[in-house]
């Protein structure tokens, strides 16, 4: 048997949740802009030194020609608020932004897909 909101056995405690949360950015391209004014304008607010701030881990940063940058961030919640300012700092004016609280599907996946395969739905 398993409970819903986790998928894990109810038998098995859920792991301990981490102080951390991860964050997908979705950079999108401003199309007004060239990539030569893309790049002054970021390099103007310093944003390879200010994004991300201190103790946030980038865990994945892509590139999806024609829309822009998705950037996948480890962030301590206390740093959240941080996080939001360095983009207003200086991400707006270049890219447009939108922030989504995330998760890893992948262990998830797995327990179900076992589960699946022993019977279970």
């Amino acid at each position: 048997m398993s409970t819903p909101e986790s998928g894990q056995p109810a038998s098995q405690p859920a792991a301990a949740p981490s102080p951390n949360i991860l964050l997908t950015v979705l950079l999108k391209h401003d199309q007004s802009n060239n990539l030569d004014a893309v790049q002054t304008k970021l390099k103007d607010a310093d944003w390879w030194e200010r994004f991300p701030p201190e103790g946030v881990k980038v865990v994945s940063w892509t590139v999806a020609m024609g829309f822009g940058q998705i950037v996948t961030l480890d962030v301590p919640a206390h740093l959240l608020p941080l996080v939001n300012v360095e983009l207003e700092r200086s991400a707006w004016g270049v890219f447009r932004t939108e922030c989504f609280p995330t998760y890893d599907f992948v262990p998830v996946r797995e327990r179900i897909r076992e589960r699946v395969r022993n019977g279970g739905k």
